[in-house]
This record gives structure tokens, C-alpha cells and sequence, in this order.
């Protein structure tokens, strides 16, 4: 199970590098730029994604508190951009770091941000976490398309996989 976890959690870095990449060379502004999706904007959607990684990788921490940086974030595009590449990393080391398949099946109990309480195994959570950001990366494709660009990355799994 750890070696699967693990790598799914470094297709996830590879991956959100890749788009993270493509949206760089956008025009100045066209991050803020609106377009109908689950989130006004690129720069939204990134935030969500980040406060959602950043959340659950707190949870995974143990932390009694987790921050939810998407209400909170002020910052440049920039800052966003490094700050979730950073907590990618930091979950694959989260992964990482763990010393057996045991660790992974360990029910982690949280609350969610309406203050419901829940318990899941680790490996549920990790399996959340990377499905949700590959669905954000999804949208992020479609809004990078409605702004016109043609040269999309191809982030599909299987490319991560072919690399090795």
C-alpha cells in the first residue's frame, strides 16, 4: 500500500508542477480573468486546491485546528503557486515518511470545517486528497482553454508512469 501511496502522491507533485508550469505563462492578470467553472478564476481554483491539500495534510499532521487558507489568502498568484507546490511535496514526505502499511490504515478522526466529526483510515484520506486536486487540474485545463492556450500538458498518470 505505501509504495501505491507514494506514488500517487509524487504523480500528484509531477502533475501539479505541469499545470502549475502551463498557467505561469499566462499573460499578466489572466489568472483573475472570469470564467464559468466550480471557482470564479484560475487563481481561485488554485487557492482552493492548496487550502484543500494544506487542510488535509494538517489533519494528517494531527493537527487539532486546521487552517483554511482559501477564506483567508490575500497573496499574489505567485505565492499561491509556491505554497502549493510546497504542501504537495510535503504530503508525498508525509507518505513518505511512514513506516508500514499499518501506519496507512490507522482512522484518523477530524472534524470538518461545519464542526462534524468523522473517521476515516489514512489511506481514504490521501486517496481524497490526490483524486480531488487531479479533478481541480481537470478544470484548470478547461479554464487554460477558454483563455485561448493551445500548448496544454499532459498530465494523465500514465505519462508519470512511462518517466520512471
Amino acid at each position: 500500500m505505501k509504495e501505491l501511496l507514494l506514488q500517487y502522491a509524487q504523480y500528484n507533485v509531477w502533475a501539479n508542477k505541469l499545470i502549475l508550469d502551463a498557467i505561469m505563462k499566462l499573460e499578466a492578470g489572466a489568472v483573475d480573468t472570469e470564467i464559468v467553472s466550480s471557482f470564479p478564476s484560475i487563481k481561485t481554483t488554485v487557492v482552493h486546491v492548496w487550502s484543500a491539500e494544506y487542510s488535509w495534510l494538517q489533519r494528517l499532521q494531527l493537527a487539532e485546528h486546521p487552517v483554511w487558507i482559501q477564506g483567508e489568502f490575500a497573496g499574489t498568484f505567485e505565492e499561491a503557486n509556491d505554497a502549493w507546490q510546497k504542501t504537495s511535496a510535503e504530503l508525498a514526505q508525509f507518505v513518505e515518511k511512514q513506516y508500514d502499511d499499518r501506519s496507512f490504515e490507522h482512522i484518523l478522526q477530524f472534524y470538518d470545517r461545519q464542526k462534524a466529526s468523522h473517521k476515516m483510515p489514512v489511506y481514504q484520506v490521501l486517496q481524497h486528497v490526490f483524486n480531488h486536486s487531479t479533478q481541480h487540474r481537470g478544470q484548470l485545463i478547461t479554464m487554460l482553454r477558454q483563455l485561448g492556450v493551445t500548448k496544454i500538458p499532459g498530465t494523465d498518470f500514465i505519462g508519470f508512469a512511462r518517466m520512471k
